[in-house]
């Protein structure tokens, strides 16, 4: 089934008008409640009034009848907009007011009903009913006259629809302004997240476009936003990508380079190879076999320099210094060199503990070691030593022999190069990857290599690492 996708414009886009509706909803309809109780408040307060009034005429003059007290509290008390008065005898309307008002109540049964069956005790009763003119708030206040023995009511009652009006009319109003202004959100908000996303739709864009034969590609840095920093840290994949990739291709070409030599020669030996002469079988044996080696050391050279290369490769301890060198020159002493005259010397040991991976750092300098024994010149010195220099470990090789032109010293780092006969002196040749190993396992560090060396003179090699007992 295809997967249906929602974008993520859309989806915040919806999040904001959710919460902005829920928002104007909340607000509303608190106003609404509180404006509402408000009306419903000043309308009792109003038929308390009314009450207290129809008891201040009653108590000053004196009414033979019934309807004769009712009759002047109509005429007295004026009702207020959307109220009602009414004068019951004997659970009959009978006293309604001369000029139109608000409310009709002489008509309204269910209501003279309902206030002569509440006030059978002779109590006083406000209270909310439904009826044809709708929702009424009302009071019922019994009157009585001395030498009449007829019951009567006074009754007033208010709409509370048409006192709830004027709020109705404002909430509607309310919910139309909140409505165009949802509208305006999602305009204005449609327009603002497809600006501030953009760079994602250009990275998503841009990574569609990249392929593993064209890396080259970056994104555009715009602003300096969550987005900018997403951005950044993407191109620096990239180049991250691109490195790995790029030198992934070069190791590929340089060894597909370096055994096409003993392929060929192994194969042109055996294709001339006379099986009836056995001493031809020998000499061709002889040579595949160190044409074989030579390409198993080289194998095992260019494994070396993968695991190297990865950062992961490493194993970060806290390690003594000072035993690293002692142990690193114990180990070079013995070197073949030694029978051409070649003598070792320790030269300074720094008193520190350093963050290394102490096989991979013994492996790298010794590999520098072994490169002074074979291009140093007969019978000199070649020196070893540690110190710490600031924040800095320096661990370094010192030999004096050709020496290594200046053009060259960026060069001799790189996978499967050599240098010339002259530099060389001994006419000896590896596979190319010593020092191109040296590099990735400073670099895995988070160090360097440093080179010292001009033709005659000899040559410093220095591995510069950090200090620190963590990883860098």
């Amino acid at each position: 089934m295809r997967r249906i996708t929602v974008p993520v414009r859309v989806r915040i886009l919806a999040v904001i008008l959710v919460v902005t509706a829920l928002g104007m909803a909340v607000a509303g309809g608190t106003s609404f409640l509180l404006q509402r109780e408000r009306v419903l408040s000043q309308v009792d307060t109003r038929l308390t009034d009314t009450a207290s009034r129809l008891r201040s005429i009653a108590t000053g003059t004196d009414f033979a009848t019934v309807r004769d007290l009712l009759g002047a509290a109509i005429q007295q008390i004026t009702p207020d907009t959307n109220e009602g008065i009414l004068g019951i005898v004997d659970g009959r309307a009978a006293v309604i007011p001369g000029s139109e008002v608000g409310l009709s109540l002489e008509k309204d049964t269910a209501l003279i009903d309902r206030v002569n069956r509440e006030t059978t005790k002779g109590r006083v009763v406000i209270g909310t009913t439904i009826t044809d003119q709708g929702a009424l708030r009302y009071i019922a206040v019994p009157v009585s006259a001395a030498g009449d023995s007829a019951t009567g009511l006074y009754v007033a009652a208010f709409s509370i629809d048409a006192e709830l009006a004027p709020i109705a009319e404002a909430s509607a109003t309310f919910a139309l302004v909140s409505l165009g202004a949802l509208i305006v959100v999602a305009i204005v908000g449609w327009f603002v997240a497809g600006r501030l996303l953009r760079p994602l739709r250009v990275l998503r864009e841009t990574a569609e476009r990249i392929t593993a034969t064209d890396l080259d590609e970056r994104i555009p840095l715009s602003g300096h936003d969550d987005v900018s920093e997403l951005t950044r840290t993407v191109n620096a994949m990239l180049d991250r990508m691109q490195h790995a990739i790029v030198g992934q291709r070069r190791l590929l070409d340089d060894v597909g380079h370096e055994l096409r030599t003993p392929l060929t020669i192994v194969r042109g030996h055996l294709e001339l190879l006379d099986a009836v002469d056995a001493e031809q079988v020998r000499a061709t044996r002889d040579l595949t076999l160190d044409e074989v080696d030579r390409m198993r050391g080289l194998v095992a050279d260019i494994a070396l320099l993968a695991r190297a290369t990865r950062d992961t490769a490493v194993d970060i301890a806290p390690t003594d210094v000072a035993s690293l060198t002692e142990s690193v020159y114990a180990k070079v002493s013995a070197l073949d060199g030694a029978r051409d005259g070649r003598s070792w010397s320790l030269t300074e040991t720094a008193e520190a503990v350093a963050g290394l991976d102490a096989d991979s750092i013994t492996q790298a300098w010794l590999q520098l070691a072994s490169n002074a024994d074979r291009y140093a010149t007969p019978g000199t010195r070649v020196e070893l030593g540690s110190r710490v220099s600031g924040d800095s470990l320096l661990l370094w090789v010192r030999d004096v022999g050709p020496g290594i032109p200046s053009e060259a010293h960026g060069r001799i780092f790189e996978r499967f190069r050599r240098g010339t006969a002259q530099q060389r002196g001994r006419g000896e040749t590896g596979s190319g990857l010593g020092l191109a190993i040296v590099a990735a396992i400073a670099r895995a560090h988070g160090g360097t290599v440093l080179l010292d060396s001009a033709p005659g003179v000899g040559s410093t090699f220095t591995l510069v690492l950090p200090i620190s007992e963590g990883r860098p």
